[in-house]
């Protein structure tokens, strides 16, 4: 387990295997690489902490996570993994989202890991 820079509903740390994070992730492959460069329908996650939303050269945004203004820190992908559509609507993300926070947590952990 790493610690994460997340709190949960109740204000505690969070922290995130990325292990596990590995085989939550299997869902999201289907649509989004890790590796730089290698956009899919959705754009590569490769060092997508601390990036801006939209900001891939050449990937078509939704005008709606182009002018978000986010920033996807640790707590910004902890919360739109949730519900992307409540966080950001008109998201062409079509993914209802991770309701477990753990394996929220565990995902990011592994991003955070293997996309640097």
């Amino acid at each position: 387990m790493i610690s994460l820079d997340i709190k949960d509903a109740s204000g505690a740390a969070v922290s995130g295997d990325p292990v596990s994070g590995k085989s939550v992730f299997a869902q999201c492959e289907t649509c989004h690489s890790k590796d730089a460069g290698t956009n899919k329908v959705g754009p590569s996650l490769h060092g997508i902490i601390g990036r801006h939303s939209g900001m891939i050269p050449n990937f078509h945004y939704s005008d709606a996570n182009k002018n978000s203004g986010l920033v996807w820190t640790e707590q910004q992908l902890y919360a739109y993994l949730e519900n992307p559509q409540k966080v950001v609507p008109g998201t062409f993300m079509t993914f209802t989202g991770v309701k477990d926070p753990q394996k929220r947590a565990d995902v990011i952990a592994y991003l955070q890991e293997n996309t640097k």
